[in-house]
C-alpha cells in the first residue's frame, strides 16, 4: 500500500518539462518490459537429463550389483564385495536423496512426491538385494557374525511379509540366529 506522504514526495521530486515525461516514460516502459514479452512455453515432454560421469542412479546400482555377480562367479570374491559395497552405499544415498526431495515437494505438486516414492522403493529394494547378496557372501565365506547385521537390516526395511524380507530371516534361522521359523499367510511351507 502507498503512503500518501509518499506519492507527495514523488509528485514534488518529479522534473517538470519534456525531460520530466520522457523520464517517466521510460521508467514505465523498464517495468513493463517482462510484462510484454511473450512467456516462456514449458516443454511439451520432460526430458531426462543424465549428469555426464555421474553414477548415482538406479541403473548404475543395478550395474555394480550385476558386476558384483560376475565377479563372484568367477571366484573373484574380494572384486565381488567391493562391488555389492559400493551398490549398497549407492543405494542408500539415492534413497536419502528421493525421501528429500519427496518432502520438499509434498503439498506444492503432488506429481514429485509420487516419482520420488517410486523411485525411493525401487533404491530400498536394490539396498535389500544388495544386503542378501553380501550377505550371501559372506556366508561362502564362513563369517555369518557379519551376515547376521545385513539380514536383520533386509528383513526391516523389506518385512516378513515381502519375498527378500522373508528370505532373509530363513537364512536368520538357517545361520542359528533365530529358531522359530515363519510362515506366511497362505504358504504350505516355514521360510
Amino acid at each position: 500500500m502507498i503512503r500518501p506522504s509518499a506519492v507527495s514526495s514523488l509528485r514534488s521530486a518529479r522534473p517538470s518539462g519534456l525531460a520530466g515525461v520522457c523520464g517517466s516514460c521510460l521508467a514505465l516502459l523498464a517495468l513493463a518490459q517482462p510484462l510484454l514479452q511473450p512467456p516462456a512455453r514449458a516443454q511439451a515432454t520432460p526430458q531426462t537429463v543424465q549428469p555426464a560421469g555421474t553414477d548415482l542412479n538406479l541403473s548404475a546400482v543395478k550395474t555394480l550389483l550385476s558386476r558384483g555377480d560376475a565377479a563372484v562367479a568367477s571366484g573373484n570374491l574380494v572384486e565381488g564385495r567391493r562391488l555389492y559395497d559400493l551398490a549398497r552405499d549407492a543405494s542408500r544415498r539415492l534413497l536419502g536423496f528421493y525421501r528429500d526431495l519427496s518432502g520438499s515437494f509434498r503439498g506444492l505438486d503432488a506429481r514429485i512426491p509420487r516419482e520420488m516414492d517410486d523411485k525411493g522403493r525401487e533404491a530400498l529394494t536394490l539396498l535389500a538385494e544388495s544386503n542378501l547378496r553380501l550377505a550371501a557372501l559372506f556366508r561362502r565365506q564362513n563369517e555369518p557374525e557379519v551376515a547376521i547385521p545385513l539380514l536383520v537390516e533386509v528383513v526391516k526395511i523389506m518385512t516378513p511379509t515381502n519375498e527378500g524380507g522373508r528370505k532373509a530371516y530363513q537364512q536368520l534361522v538357517e545361520l542359528g540366529f533365530v529358531i522359530t521359523p515363519y510362515t506366511a499367510p497362505g504358504s504350505t511351507a516355514g521360510g
